[in-house]
C-alpha cells in the first residue's frame, strides 16, 4: 500500500510539474504575442488586397494557400532558425530585431508619405492585362513573400520577449505564438474578404427588414472598416518599430532615447494624477511612434535611391 501511495505521489508531482510547464508556455506565448501586435495587425490589414479583383469563388482558397505557407514559414523555417540563433549567436538577436524594427518604421512611414504625396495604384491595370490564373499565382507569391518578412519579425520579437531559459518552453511558446497568430490573422482575413458577400446575401435574401438593413450596413461599412484596420496597422507598425529601435539602442549602450522617453512619460503621468499606468503607456507609445515615423521617413530615400537600385542591378530578373 505504501508503494502504491508513493506512486500516486510521484504521478501527482509529475502532473503538477507538467501543469506548471504548460502555464509557463501559455504565459510566455501570451506575452510574446502581445508584443508582436503591431506586425499582426499590419499582416491582417495587408493580406486582403491580394484577393482584390479576383473571382469571389477563389478568395477563400487563396487565403488558405497563403495561410498554409505562413504556417510552414513560421514552424518549419523560422522557429528552428530563431532557436539556433538564441542558442549559438544570441548577440545577433538585438541587431536583427532592430533591422526588423527599421523595416516596420519604413513600411509605416511609407504609408504616411503616400497619404501626403499620393501615388497611382497600378493594381487594377495589372488585373486587366493578366488572366485570372496568372494573376492569382502572382498575388499568392507576393503575399507569401510579404508574409515571410512579417513572420520573421513576429518570431524575432516573440523570442526576445520569452525570458525563461528552458529550450523546450521557448520552442513550445514560439510554436504556440506561430500557430495562434497565423490562425488569428488568416481567420480574420477570411472574415474580412467574405464580409461583403455576407452583406449582399443578407440584403437580398433576408426575411426580416432588420436583417436586410444589417446586410446593407455591412456592405456600406466595409470600406471604412478596411481603412480603419489599415490605419491601426500603420500606427501599430510605427509604435512597435520605434519601440524596438529605442530598446535596441538601450541594450547596445546608448541609453539617452530610452531614458528621455521614460522620464517624459513619468512627468506627464505625475501631472495628470489619475490612471498613471495608462498615461505612462500612452506617452511612451506615442513617443516611440514619433521616433518610428522619423526613422522611417529618414529611411525612405535610402531605400528608394540606394537599396532598390542596387537590388535591381543584382537581380535584374526581379526588377
Amino acid at each position: 500500500m505504501s508503494g502504491l501511495l508513493a506512486l500516486f505521489d510521484d504521478v501527482a508531482a509529475i502532473a503538477k510539474l507538467a501543469a506548471t510547464q504548460l502555464d509557463d508556455v501559455a504565459a510566455q506565448a501570451s506575452k510574446a504575442g502581445t508584443k508582436a501586435a503591431g506586425v499582426v495587425i499590419d499582416d491582417a490589414a495587408v493580406t486582403p488586397k491580394y484577393v482584390t479583383g479576383l473571382p469571389a469563388a477563389r478568395e477563400l482558397p487563396i487565403v488558405w494557400k497563403i495561410a498554409r505557407a505562413s504556417f510552414f514559414n513560421k514552424l518549419v523555417i523560422l522557429l528552428p532558425a530563431a532557436l539556433l540563433l538564441q542558442a549559438f549567436l544570441p548577440w545577433m538577436l538585438t541587431p536583427l530585431l532592430m533591422i526588423g524594427g527599421a523595416y516596420l518604421c519604413f513600411e509605416g512611414a511609407e504609408k504616411v508619405w503616400h497619404l501626403i504625396v499620393p501615388h497611382k495604384d497600378k493594381g487594377p491595370q495589372q488585373a486587366k492585362t493578366l488572366d485570372a490564373a496568372h494573376l492569382e499565382e502572382q498575388r499568392v507569391k507576393g503575399a507569401i513573400k510579404t508574409d515571410f518578412i512579417l513572420s520573421a519579425e513576429i518570431m524575432t520579437i516573440s523570442l526576445s520577449q520569452i525570458d525563461i531559459g528552458s529550450f523546450w518552453i521557448q520552442a513550445l511558446a514560439l510554436a504556440a505564438v506561430a500557430i495562434g497568430i497565423t490562425a488569428l490573422v488568416y481567420g480574420a482575413v477570411a472574415l474580412l474578404v467574405k464580409a461583403d458577400d455576407l452583406g449582399i446575401f443578407l440584403s437580398a435574401k433576408g426575411r426580416l427588414a432588420a436583417t436586410r438593413a444589417l446586410g446593407r450596413g455591412i456592405v456600406k461599412s466595409m470600406p471604412a472598416v478596411m481603412a480603419g484596420i489599415a490605419t491601426i496597422g500603420t500606427v501599430a507598425m510605427l509604435w512597435v518599430g520605434g519601440s524596438i529601435l529605442v530598446h535596441g539602442l538601450h541594450d547596445l549602450g546608448w541609453h539617452l532615447p530610452y531614458e528621455q522617453i521614460k522620464q517624459a512619460a513619468k512627468r506627464v503621468a505625475e501631472a495628470v494624477g489619475s490612471a498613471p499606468g495608462f498615461v505612462t503607456w500612452v506617452v511612451t507609445a506615442g513617443l516611440d511612434g514619433i521616433i518610428g515615423l522619423a526613422s522611417g521617413l529618414a529611411l525612405i530615400p535610402v531605400v528608394t535611391r540606394a537599396l532598390v537600385p542596387v537590388s535591381g542591378w543584382l537581380f535584374p530578373e526581379k526588377a
